[in-house]
């Protein structure tokens, strides 16, 4: 996981450590947040270190908001990060079929008490959000977001990547509810090139 450019559809660009660009659809907002660290071994994944930071992801988010339209201080930038690790853990939970923790839902409710951002259209038909507009509501939206989808139809269909390397968490909003990968350009490609290299072994003369 790194820091995501958005392409024309909806998800961002991620790119891997390596180096290796692919289009990764999480399928709600409060998920793109994921992808910007997270808790225990996803804390060498961390890009918010500074508030400039977050603001620099709001563009590239399902916000759409220009990276000017929020103002973070240290303190809101540390609250994000820890509503972002509480999120973590509840929607790996709830992928896994198991309980969130008591403390992780009483984090995304303090945060989504705050009012949240009011965004609004410009006449050329961009997202903006009316000044002084700051990391508490930005907070507030994530959280509400978060919450919107743990509470609802989609709630069973939240799910970790079927690849064994790879721990990035979508919700399948998609009709017939088969998603499996993060992105197909990615692990469903792995996927496949493994599949048809095992079934190639198994053609070749000799192969039991």
């Amino acid at each position: 996981m790194t820091d995501g450019e958005r392409g024309a559809t909806a998800g961002l660009t991620l790119t891997t450590p390596r180096g290796t660009r692919f289009h990764f659809d999480p399928g709600a907002l409060c998920l793109e947040l994921l992808t910007t660290g997270g808790p225990g071994p996803y804390a060498r994944y961390e890009v918010l270190r500074q508030p400039a930071d977050l603001t620099h992801w709001l563009p590239h988010s399902r916000l759409r908001l220009p990276a000017d339209a929020v103002r973070i201080d240290p303190a809101q930038l540390a609250a994000t990060r820890t509503l972002r690790d509480a999120l973590w853990r509840l929607a790996a939970a709830r992928a896994h079929g198991r309980p969130g923790t008591a403390a992780d839902y009483a984090v995304l409710n303090r945060a989504a008490a705050h009012p949240p951002l009011a965004p609004q259209i410009t006449p050329a038909g961009t997202a903006a959000a009316p000044l002084p507009a700051d990391g508490g509501q930005l907070a507030s939206t994530l959280a509400r977001d978060a919450i919107a989808l743990l509470t609802g139809p989609h709630a069973d269909r939240i799910r970790e990547c079927g690849a064994h390397d790879c721990q990035l968490i979508f919700v399948d909003t998609s009709r017939p509810g088969r998603r499996r990968w993060c992105s197909m350009e990615r692990c469903g490609n792995r996927a496949k090139v493994k599949a048809l290299r095992a079934r190639r072994a198994e053609d070749r003369p000799g192969a039991e």
